[in-house]
């Protein structure tokens, strides 16, 4: 008798198993794309033509201001990389930046928590005061701040301009870091209470750690606003010593106004460090203005 094989068993409750169905990916337009592609063009090409001049010579530059070097010339760059006044003012912007930076950290974080989880009265006229003076550039008070450093005596000092740099990039500041802060659940600080934490023991022990985006960001913007600074040092700074990068880009294209090889590759020399560090971090600044608008 030939062996039947039973039938399998029906299970009419159980759910069926999910089909998997293949994702498409949602392209853009193509007009979305050109745009894009018009968009980074016009965006690069400067920078492009600044570092491929100053591998040409003059004569190339004259004969086909737009064309590739032909053939390559180094000895712009070199003659520049081995000069000691741009690695000094190298140096004055690095100072300048780095010291800008830790100030506008240090004291944002901490003027940031106490508006954000202390209830005080005037604090919401303090929030707005700094809000305010994102209206207010460093251009249009240049003529009384100029004054005011004069008279304290820090005209032709790296102080004079780091400590006007940190007053103007508080405000940027405060405002993506409070609703950082603001996020924090306030049960995460009612528990560190109860473990025997202070206040000042939850600010270094929970909230720079929480707030670490937003601390990145702010620093990264200070780093690269306080690099490219070029009204404050030229008002401030007289010697050419102290001068910063951007200072010293405007002093070299006036000194060899006739070899603009030379200048293009000086210049491209100076913009290549905030490029890399803004290239480097840049999903940090946009991951902590993300984390700035949902707080």
């Amino acid at each position: 008798m030939a062996a039947t094989t039973a039938p399998p068993l029906a299970y009419p409750d159980a759910p069926e198993a999910p089909v998997r169905k293949n994702k498409k990916v949602a392209w853009g337009s193509p007009t979305t794309y050109f745009i894009a592609l018009v968009l980074v063009a016009v965006t690069l090409a400067p920078v492009a033509y600044i570092v491929f001049g100053g591998f040409r010579t003059n004569s190339q530059i004259t004969e086909s201001p737009s064309g590739l070097p032909s053939p390559w010339v180094i000895s712009n760059y070199t003659e520049v990389l081995t000069s000691s006044v741009f690695w000094q003012q190298l140096g004055n912007s690095t100072l300048v930046a780095l010291v800008t930076t830790v100030g506008v950290v240090v004291l944002g974080v901490m003027a940031s928590y106490v508006l954000a989880r202390y209830r005080f009265r005037g604090r919401g006229a303090m929030y707005s005061l700094f809000a305010a003076g994102l209206m207010f550039p460093i251009t249009v008070a240049i003529t009384p701040l100029y004054i005011l450093i004069k008279n304290i005596g820090l005209i032709n000092n790296l102080a004079g301009v780091i400590l006007p740099q940190i007053a103007f990039a508080l405000p940027t500041t405060i405002i993506i870091l409070v609703p950082f802060l603001r996020a924090i659940p306030e049960e995460i600080e009612e528990a560190a209470w109860l473990d025997g934490c202070g206040r000042l023991g939850f600010f270094f022990r929970m909230v720079l750690r929480l707030s670490l985006p937003g601390v990145l960001t702010t620093g990264i913007l200070a780093f690269v606003a306080s690099w490219n600074s070029y009204i404050l040092p030229l008002f401030i700074l007289n010697d050419q010593g102290k001068y910063t990068l951007p200072l010293g880009v405007q002093a070299f294209s006036s000194q060899y106004s006739q070899d603009t090889a030379k200048v293009l590759a000086f210049t491209s020399l100076s913009m290549i460090p905030a490029l890399v560090f803004f290239s480097l971090f840049e999903r940090r600044i946009v991951g902590g203005l993300q984390g700035a608008v949902k707080g």
